[in-house]
């Protein structure tokens, strides 16, 4: 028993307030521990969310870092890419221009020429389920590369090699392209060996370095020689890569006579190129229109592809997903600068889905100056009034609408897809432009002109025409 003594006991006011004290004390002591309670709880909460991104964050990560086995290899005598196992029915383009329509199209892989922004072209692929044929550029002797350049060369194979330690274990990556139509060569200079050396110790490298995705280089064009010096040079290639044109119509019969017997992928094809058709009397290249384009590509893939037989082609690439100058700024590109499409995308989307897109480009026939084709070699006197006529129609039945302009012809032609300068816009004296028919007065200076037309449905398709004619 505890007793206390009398100085011990206080009076009740006293008392009173020692009592308010010690529970003003004691609410203190509860709010704070209640204050600390909340702090806790608060912190343990960030900490299992951190947790839990960080976890999430190293999953994703993991992902972009877990390679997909690519194999190529030949079952019921038709060879395939193998995805992880999963037969890849390649369906390409070159070049990296709105991907979301390439995936919507049909589409499922790109091509590159070099390994610049990689990881971000990558990335994106990815999102849009695209798998990427990697380019490593080598400098072409076209364009003046020496490979008798020891430390040149050095150079090039630890650029080579920084790219592929980057870039290999992306799930997105298909395989490796090194170098670009490296057979090309300056007239009849021959083409010197140690290209195809300096090639065989970076595919060397590669096989070493990433087991998971097979190794090609491009060659321009078909030429039994050239396939025998890369092959001899370089005979651990797991396939060929070819780029032809107009010949695309012809692959069968140039595979057999250059006397390829290994898996084959047409890395670019496209329209006509502009060194196989018709000129003017002034050496002009006269560009087919986008419909006439298209249906051409579409006649040479049902021959190089669909009809194949051989087993050995694995598919290919069209050239070019984007807009490129090359003698024009519409003979290659299946889009123009501000992002129309053009008939060559309807045709491939049928290619690839078995069906057109609901809405179609507009188809161009023709394009006349003075009543006349380009390859009648039209010649027109300066500052005179001068007649165009587009014959075009829309598909869908859309009202068009008809865009044109006059450029000067290109100064210094590139060679091997080299960049090229687009030309001097001419601004045209517009006399009349109604439905179609443009009268105009002729440029007053003395040259070679090319008169362009863009025919537009206004719902982001286009149809193009263009015709070189001569002022003097």
């Amino acid at each position: 028993m505890v007793e206390y003594s009398r100085d011990d006991l206080k009076s009740p006011r006293e008392w009173l307030s020692t009592t308010k004290k010690q529970q003003q004390f004691n609410n203190l002591i509860i709010k704070t521990m209640k204050l600390n309670f909340r702090m806790l709880l608060t912190a343990s909460l960030a900490l299992v969310m951190l947790a839990t991104s960080s976890f999430a964050q190293d999953k994703k990560t993991d992902n972009l870092n877990t390679p997909s086995h690519v194999q190529i290899k030949a079952v019921n005598g038709k060879y395939h890419f193998y995805v992880n196992d999963q037969l890849f029915d390649l369906k390409g383009v070159g070049g990296g221009g709105n991907l979301a329509l390439l995936h919507q199209s049909g589409g499922n892989s790109i091509r590159t020429w070099g390994a610049d922004k990689g990881i971000q072209l990558l990335d994106t692929a990815k999102k849009y389920n695209l798998m990427v044929a990697m380019g490593l550029g080598m400098g072409q002797q076209l364009h003046g590369f020496n490979y008798n350049d020891t430390a040149a060369v050095a150079k090039q194979f630890n650029r080579i090699k920084k790219s592929v330690q980057e870039l290999k274990n992306h799930p997105n990556l298909l395989c490796w392209v090194a170098g670009n139509e490296l057979n090309l060569v300056e007239g009849k200079v021959p083409l010197n060996p140690a290209v195809y050396d300096a090639l065989k110790d970076i595919v060397d490298y590669i096989h070493k370095e990433d087991p998971n995705h097979p190794v090609t280089s491009t060659m321009a064009g078909v030429k039994k020689e050239t396939v025998q010096m890369a092959l001899e040079h370089c005979p651990k290639l797991d396939f060929l890569s070819l780029q032809v044109y107009a010949d695309l119509g012809r692959m069968p019969e140039i595979v057999k006579a250059a006397g390829i017997t290994i898996p084959y992928a047409i890395t670019e094809y496209g329209p006509r190129g502009h060194w196989e058709g018709p000129k003017t009397a002034w050496g002009r290249e006269i560009e087919e229109t986008s419909t006439v384009k298209a249906a051409g590509i579409m006649k040479r893939i049902q021959t190089a592809f669909v009809n194949d037989n051989s087993g050995l082609c694995l598919g290919g690439y069209a050239f070019v997903w984007g807009q490129k100058q090359e003698r024009t700024p519409t003979w290659y590109g299946m889009f123009i600068k501000s992002g129309e499409a053009s008939a060559t995308v309807d045709e491939l989307t049928k290619y690839w889905t078995g069906k057109y897109p609901a809405n179609r480009a507009p188809q161009v026939d023709s394009l006349k100056v003075e009543g006349k084709n380009a390859v009648e070699n039209v010649y027109i006197k300066p500052g005179v009034a001068s007649t165009a006529k587009v014959f075009a129609s829309d598909p869908n039945n859309d009202p068009l609408t008809y865009k044109w302009f006059i450029l000067k012809e290109v100064k210094v032609r590139s060679a091997g897809g080299a960049h090229e300068a687009e030309p001097e816009t001419i601004t045209i004296d517009v006399l009349s432009d109604k439905n179609g028919e443009l009268k105009f007065n002729s440029p007053a200076t003395e040259g070679e002109y090319r008169l362009f037309c863009y025919i537009f449905d206004g719902k982001n398709k286009v149809g193009t025409a263009n015709f070189p004619f001569y002022v003097k």
